[in-house]
């Protein structure tokens, strides 16, 4: 308030006028004063002077709502000054010029002032008279008219006539703000009441209409009470069904809001969905591109298992071949031994006077030589036993290695049928949901395309979203190929690394075959260095007694050989079989992963159906709500067009019976002026 108090001063100094004393006094009290929005100047005489210095200062004023100016005596230039001022003004929401004798320049710029100021919905004009010069009323007229904002209107006591009355209705039909209106005490008479009544049948927001004082006929006052008790309930109907369209417009609003919200929704679980299964369908041709790369290996193995038992019975066969060979020797040392034996007992009949020693010392050498014979010869029954069993367990292992090679071919094509199968199953899953998810959109389109045209834009923003997605989905799909082909790559490495770990696992069992072919070789020198022991041992038959014992120990050491290397054999197959059971227990729990896969797979698809289906419930619910909603909106619309049709059926009735009753009947007494 200290502001404006400086302002006008500064203004008064700058027009080179002197300020009034009135006014900085009042201006005092208001900033003394409680309230500050209400600039009151009543019954203060302005000059002209400080009109116009009011006028610039309330153009951008913010600080006052309320401006008092009655009984002021304002001179009419004054009042222009005022008013031009306040044609800017966006804060002045009431303005008093109660009692100030405007005329038709004031009319005029009331006029101006109605049809440039948004923000007055209050006019108070009460004792003037406005309604003296017909030109500057029609101004003012035509401003109300143009004006979309004034709520209340006082013209008391303005010397209105029956012409002013029809400037006023002129300018009522074209007004759409104006609720009240109060024209007590003016000449208005009973061509301005009917002039007045005549415009209500077109002003629907006029809810009170003051006449009394007008010499207006008393069936013209009821005419226009009941007019506006008309626009009261219809204003009050306007406002109940503004109401309802708000909370209707809402509720629609906001089962948009829900139906695009559970579209995306739809749209993300169907893109995560389609994920998983992607990331699956990914996670079982690794899976099953890792089995038929262990099958593939599991066959080299086999294969090489295959090439190991050839080689291990062609080592059999040479053993038999040398124990025969062995045998045949034993033979031969057998009839060389009987027949020098048969030479040295001639030997010793002719000698037995001169080495009765010895023949004691070498009958007890044959003796035990025969021993030993027996013993070998019970050894050589016994590696011919352990031959054969060795030759059944082979047999066995062929049979066993047969049988689970036929086992894992089996496996194979079945886990290949079954590949087949999924791919299949997966692709017609897809295929379906897809044909699903486009019949939905096909069917949300059309219904939204009926329904409303803002809904049609959000689909095909949605349907420009989902092709975007098709193509995020092409390009995951290609990522997904290239890291399947990286995935193949990495396979076939892995391939090469398990093919070289088998290839030096090869090399070490030739190395060891080699090993045993050395000692095998070696076994045939020995058996030849014991072919010239024997021949030597015809000649000597003491040194045959002490080759015999080394030929005991080297059978001996041969034999632990032998079974050291029969113990090796069977320590390998049973490795061999190990492995198998081993690769064997991975395929089953790889089967087994593939079957959770499946149920997996199942369950997605249960929950797809699951999803649609509800999708499909709430979008018929929705649909179901829209068109009650509609069928509420036409049900109402048809009942205010009733409403209107029965409102003027009632006007026009109630026109014709005052037309007719003032064509038959003369004028009554004109009511008293208060």
């Amino acid at each position: 308030m200290e502001e404006f108090r400086r302002a006008y001063v500064q203004l008064c100094k700058e027009s080179g006028t002197q300020p009034q004393e009135t006014v900085l006094q009042q201006l005092h009290e208001l900033r003394e004063g409680p309230g500050q929005s209400r600039l009151d100047f009543a019954t203060q005489s302005l000059s002209v002077d400080t009109c116009r210095v009011l006028g610039k200062l309330l153009q951008d004023e913010i600080l006052f709502t309320e401006i008092m100016l009655s009984d002021c005596m304002l001179n009419e230039e004054g009042v222009r000054h005022l008013l031009n001022g306040l044609c800017s003004n966006t804060v002045v929401k009431s303005l008093d010029l109660k009692g100030n004798n405007l005329r038709a320049l004031g009319a005029e710029a009331l006029g101006k002032l109605l049809r440039q100021n948004k923000s007055i919905r209050s006019l108070t004009l009460e004792w003037n008279s406005l309604g003296m010069w017909e030109e500057g009323f029609s101004l003012f007229c035509q401003g109300l008219g143009a004006n979309r904002f004034l709520q209340w209107l006082d013209l008391r006591n303005n010397q209105i006539n029956h012409q002013g009355a029809g400037e006023l209705a002129m300018a009522l039909k074209c007004n759409s703000s104006l609720q009240e209106l109060d024209l007590r005490w003016n000449n208005i008479g009973l061509l301005g009441g009917r002039a007045l009544l005549s415009c209500l049948h077109s002003n629907k927001t006029l809810k009170r209409l003051e006449l009394a004082g007008n010499n207006v006929p008393s069936d013209i006052l009821k005419a226009v009470e009941q007019a506006m008790n008309h626009n009261q309930d219809r204003q009050t109907i306007l406002a109940e069904n503004h109401s309802r369209t708000r909370v209707l417009s809402k509720e629609v609003f906001s089962l948009k809001e829900e139906k695009a919200k559970q579209f995306l929704d739809l749209m993300d679980t169907i893109d995560k969905q389609k994920e998983e299964i992607t990331k699956s369908s990914r996670t079982s041709a690794a899976r099953v591109g890792q089995l038929q790369e262990a099958l593939n290996e599991r066959q080299s193995v086999m294969n090489s298992l295959k090439a190991k038992l050839q080689m291990t019975e062609a080592a059999l066969a040479l053993s038999e071949q040398k124990v025969q060979n062995l045998g045949e020797l034993l033979s031969a040392t057998k009839q060389e031994q009987a027949s020098m034996t048969e030479c040295q007992l001639k030997e010793l009949r002719q000698q037995k006077q001169e080495a009765a020693g010895r023949e004691t010392k070498l009958l007890q050498d044959l003796s035990a030589a025969n021993e030993k014979n027996l013993l070998l010869r019970n050894q050589v029954d016994e590696l011919e036993r352990r031959c054969k069993a060795q030759q059944d367990q082979l047999f066995q292992v062929k049979q066993d290695l047969t049988n689970t090679t036929a086992e894992l071919k089996l496996r194979a094509v079945q886990a290949e049928e079954r590949l087949g199968m999924e791919k299949k199953r997966f692709k017609q899953g897809l295929e379906d949901v897809e044909s699903l998810r486009l019949k939905e959109v096909d069917h949300m389109t059309h219904h939204m395309e009926a329904s409303e045209r803002s809904m049609q834009e959000r689909i095909q923003r949605l349907e420009a979203i989902r092709i975007g997605l098709e193509e995020e989905l092409s390009r995951v799909k290609a990522a997904a190929f290239a890291e399947r082909g990286q995935a193949e790559e990495e396979l076939i490495k892995v391939r090469g690394q398990a093919r070289l770990e088998e290839q030096q696992h090869l090399d070490h069992l030739e190395e060891k075959l080699r090993l045993m072919t050395q000692s095998r070789d070696e076994a045939q020198n020995y058996c030849l260095q014991q072919k010239q022991a024997v021949g030597e041992a015809q000649a000597k038959v003491s040194q045959l007694t002490l080759q015999t014992e080394g030929l005991k120990r080297r059978m001996e050491e041969l034999q632990k050989d032998l079974s050291g290397k029969e113990q090796e054999k069977v320590a390998e197959v049973n490795k061999v079989r190990v492995e198998l059971q081993e690769q064997i227990g991975h395929l089953q729990a790889e089967r087994t992963a593939q079957e959770g896969l499946k149920e997996k797979i199942a369950a997605l698809e249960r929950q797809l159906k699951a999803l649609s289906s509800n999708h499909r419930e709430a979008l018929l619910d929705k649909e179901s709500e829209i068109s009650t909603l509609q069928e509420k909106l036409r049900m109402k619309e048809a009942e205010i067009s009733r409403m209107r049709e029965e409102e003027a059926h009632r006007a026009s009735f109630l026109q014709n019976a005052i037309m007719a009753y003032v064509q038959g009947s003369a004028l009554g007494p004109l009511s008293p002026r208060k």
